[in-house]
């Protein structure tokens, strides 16, 4: 039997192919010895977060493997956390340190040269909070890299990826590069790679900091419950 809490590994869910395989390729990465871990989703896929949660024995962690904070951590997740005691859902994935150090590997392998403007292209959300951190991986990014750095919304908040484009364009950018701030190939990355930037990035996952932060949120959520095991909480 496993010794530590479960994790519960919720990822938005697609219908593309290369994003399952993506988010499947992230989670074998994991170094969390003991630990059982289950694939839950907000959409599209199937089981849902809910029923994971319930089908489940004992204490869990879900880790929203989602970048941002939105509807579906504030909703869908936090109303799974709440179903039973000994459940807790952490934090999304950003803003971290570790994505912004992807992010820039990205840029360098898409030959990012200093006469570009650099647009964070992020999935989006209406939840202000969103927006709140995709500007703190903005500044994260930006403190590692030379080039200027704006933000663009694939939907749900402006401006817009292709509007952010313009007015770097349009304020003399030599080229506009797109940093894919997804996690996965799927609909949001093809939105990004649609907005008319010179050059776009590859999705994030997967790579092994990816999983660092993963494993990360939930040793830090593991440890309050093993110390609380009936406790109920939502964004650790």
């Amino acid at each position: 039997m496993p010794s530590h809490p479960a994790l519960i590994a919720c990822s938005h869910g697609t219908h593309f192919a290369e994003g399952r395989e993506a988010i499947h390729a992230l989670l074998a990465l994991l170094k969390l010895p003991g630990t059982r871990v289950a694939e839950a989703f907000v959409d599209v896929q199937e089981p849902s977060v809910d029923e994971v949660v319930a089908a489940m024995a004992g204490p869990a962690v879900i880790v929203p493997l989602l970048l941002s904070a939105g509807f579906h951590t504030g909703v869908d997740i936090a109303r799974a956390a709440r179903s039973r005691g000994g459940v807790v859902a952490t934090d999304p994935l950003g803003p971290h340190p570790l994505l912004a150090e992807v992010l820039s590997a990205r840029l360098d392998e898409a030959g990012l040269e200093a006469r570009d403007h650099v647009v964070l292209a992020a999935a989006g959300s209406s939840r202000p909070e969103a927006a709140v951190h995709v500007e703190r991986m903005r500044d994260l990014l930006a403190a590692r890299i030379p080039n200027p750095v704006t933000v663009g919304y694939a939907a749900g908040a402006d401006p817009r990826i292709g509007a952010a484009v313009q007015t770097a364009r349009a304020a003399g950018a030599g080229r506009v590069v797109a940093a894919s701030y997804v996690l996965a190939p799927g609909h949001f990355a093809n939105v990004v790679a649609a907005a008319g930037a010179d050059v776009v990035t590859a999705p994030l996952a997967p790579d092994p900091r990816i999983a660092d932060v993963i494993a990360e949120r939930y040793r830090a959520a593991a440890r309050l419950l093993e110390t609380a095991p009936d406790l109920s909480v939502t964004h650790l």
